[in-house]
């Protein structure tokens, strides 16, 4: 990186690219006023913004030495550019308290390509699109033109959702111009890529710093990103043994399922109960009782049940979120601890999540965030057996009549807490010494979610195939969050939003599993209804095929496992976008709905109902057909994509080919 300038004019160059550039007329930085409308309804946000003013601000002072620049911008705020090799880090003062809205240009190419922006579902490559980054429920649907979006919209008070709406937003993008650009702010933000010659950063504070780093490759360039952000631990040795099934319903039926499963000669390396503390029956379908301890009589003596599946080689894995319905035994413990967030008035402040109330645990309150990590993940989780859980609701933090511990707004604090929910489950581990033991996988996810989340977990899609809220948008978001420094990600087989008429096919289930078994976890979900939708051990046939994924997913854990402690050691995702490993192939920038697992795999999951043949884009080389041993070269082809058999390719000079063919010897055509 260097500085390059004359007089109040400056540059950021990086190689012969302009990353930066100001002169009369072309400003960097505009700042305002704005006032903001927030509203939630369960977990959704209606945001508005009334701007006031809009001013561009020109560089009046320019100082220059070897390591950068100070620049001021008429006593309303100063830049400090600090510059070391490709790292550019821009530092900002600001002086003017009535500044409370920020726009920052960045140059840009008409062909530039940009990822990221936390994990994104609709859309891999940003360009040509705004993205306003505001954690919460994705949505349902999340096409505002379909029945299912607009029904959500208007009977559940906007739950529809949009293309840009995600659990896990980041101000942070990947340029294919060989940088990262990271906003180091949790206030919200929109990310616009619409202009073909800048794009355009709104950020409602002025931010504490701007982080620009670039690199020479994009492996190079993750390597640097996840060095600052922090990498994932790498998973415990058993989630590769098999399945971890999604079951509800108490002891018999829980494990009767279970034992039904291993009949059926499907492995299973893990029993996810999610209604192990107990369940409430809404509108929505089957919840949970908000009280994360066992149930007693859903779960009798499940203590001694635990132990006796760690004898058979199974895990048993549960359910927590940092919220405490006001009905239940913790709520009142809490409630003596003073561990809630409160209102205004003083009274603990409630959150509707859907016909029952909870209470929310003041993360930012070092007393509070102690008693849940010891008292409720650590005694009532880890000290009875637990080997994981979905760490779930990380987006919910009201912005209204909420007083926090830390004294900040919660509007600021919003996109900070589910890193910090996720620094809770991480340390509750590290204290106990079960890091590399214990998995639990997140929805949400901040700056900082990258060290602290063990796993990622896509969220509550569709229970079907449309492209802005089914199996599709899983591709989608691994995809997007690698770009970001979070590499392990894995997603409920079969979705889990069922509403409306939509219910679960086979065809459905069936496919997502194809796809799931070419992933770092291969876990199902009965979603939220689960009596209204297929489940697989309803069904002989889906058992039978099922098995067979299940085992091929244990047959590739040795392949898996090593890019596993690749992204541990190196920040690169499991699941790769193709250039990665073939930057200078132009059609791979584009692919959103195709993968690399590794780099000797191409893996193109069928997303669409009613396909024998699918299409698949291979680069340069020779590759192979995981299931006839077919050999193809560069270019289009149209594979046969018969149920169970997902297009899979491999490199034919892999290092792995002799496991690959292995595979091809058992289950192939």
């Amino acid at each position: 990186m260097k500085l390059v300038h004359n007089g109040t004019d400056w540059s950021l160059v990086n190689g012969n690219k302009t990353i930066l550039s100001q002169k009369i007329g072309k400003p960097v930085i505009y700042v305002g006023c704005g006032q903001e409308n927030v509203y939630m309804y369960r977990g959704n946000f209606k945001i508005e913004d009334y701007v006031i003013e809009r001013r561009p601000l020109a560089a009046l002072v320019v100082k220059v030495d070897e390591n950068g620049a100070e620049i001021d911008f008429g006593g309303e705020m100063t830049m400090v550019i600090r510059l070391d090799g490709d790292l550019a880090q821009l530092s900002f003062t600001n002086v003017n308290p009535a500044i409370n809205r920020f726009w920052f240009r960045v140059d840009a190419k008409e062909t530039e390509h940009c990822y990221g922006c936390g994990e994104q579902m609709s859309y891999f490559n940003l360009r040509g699109r705004h993205f306003p980054l505001w954690t919460s429920e994705p949505g349902v649907g999340r096409d505002k033109t379909t029945y299912v979006t607009w029904r959500s919209d208007v009977e559940n008070g906007g739950a529809g959702g949009d293309y840009y709406n995600t659990n896990y937003p980041q101000p942070t993008f990947v340029s294919s111009e060989h940088y990262y650009l990271h906003v180091d702010s949790t206030a919200y933000a929109d990310f616009d890529f619409r202009n073909p010659d800048f794009h355009e950063l709104q950020i409602w504070e002025v931010p504490a710093s701007i982080r620009i780093e670039a690199a020479g490759s994009f492996l190079e360039l993750l390597e640097k990103e996840s060095a600052f952000f922090g990498r994932q631990p790498e998973l415990p040795e058993w989630v590769y043994n098999g399945l971890i099934m999604g079951v509800q319903g108490g002891n018999e039926r829980s494990f009767g399922l279970m034992e039904k499963t291993l009949e059926n000669r499907i492995k299973v390396s893990g029993v996810w109960c999610q209604d192990w503390s107990g369940k409430r029956v809404t509108s929505f379908g089957k919840r949970l009782q908000w009280d994360w301890h066992f149930h007693q009589e859903m779960y009798p003596e499940l203590p001694k049940h635990i132990e006796e599946l760690h004898k058979r080689g199974i895990k048993f894995l549960g359910y927590v979120n940092p919220y405490l319905v006001n009905d239940g035994e913790l709520y009142k413990e809490g409630l003596k601890k003073g561990a809630f967030a409160k209102k205004s008035d003083g009274t603990e402040y409630l959150v509707d999540f859907g016909e029952f109330y909870c209470a929310v645990v003041d993360l930012t309150n070092p007393e509070a965030y102690q008693w849940f990590k010891d008292e409720v993940i650590k005694k009532h989780s880890l000290d009875i057996g637990i080997d994981g859980w979905m760490a779930d609701f990380g987006e919910y933090l009201p912005t209204d009549d909420i007083v926090l511990h830390s004294g900040k707004s919660a509007m600021i604090e919003h996109n900070h807490w589910p890193a910090l929910w996720a620094q809770c489950n991480y340390d509750a581990l590290a204290e106990t010494g079960k890091l590399g033991e214990v998995v639990y996988f997140m929805r949400a996810g901040a700056t900082g979610s990258q060290k602290h989340c063990t796993l990622l977990w896509a969220g509550d899609q569709s229970v079907d195939f449309t492209i802005h809220d089914g199996l599709a948008t899983v591709i989608c978001a691994a995809l997007s969050a690698g770009m970001i420094g979070c590499g392990l990600s894995h997603s409920d087989i079969g979705g889990y939003t069922s509403l409306f008429g939509n219910t679960r096919t086979k065809e459905l289930f069936l496919r997502w599993a194809e796809m799931a078994a070419f992933t770092p976890v291969m876990r199902t979900h009965e979603c939220n209804r689960p009596n209204e939708n297929f489940q697989y051990y309803d069904d002989e046939d889906c058992m039978k095929q099922l098995a067979r994924l299940v085992d091929v997913y244990t047959m590739l854990a040795p392949y898996i496992k090593t890019l596993v402690a690749e992204n541990a050691a190196k920040g690169v995702p499991v699941q790769r976008p193709m250039f990665l490993h073939y930057e200078q192939d132009l059609r791979c920038y584009d692919i959103q709905y195709q993968y690399m697992l590794g780099s000797d795999m191409v893996v193109a999951p069928v997303y669409q109902s009613g396909q024998a043949e699918w299409p698949v884009y291979l680069p340069e080389g020779e590759w192979v057909h995981l299931w006839t041993g077919a050999e193809y070269g560069q270019g289009d082809y149209s594979v046969a994509a018969p149920m169970g058999d997902t297009p899979v390719l491999y490199r034919k000079d892999s290092v792995w080919a002799k496991l690959f063919e292995s595979i091809r010897e058992k289950y192939g055509k």
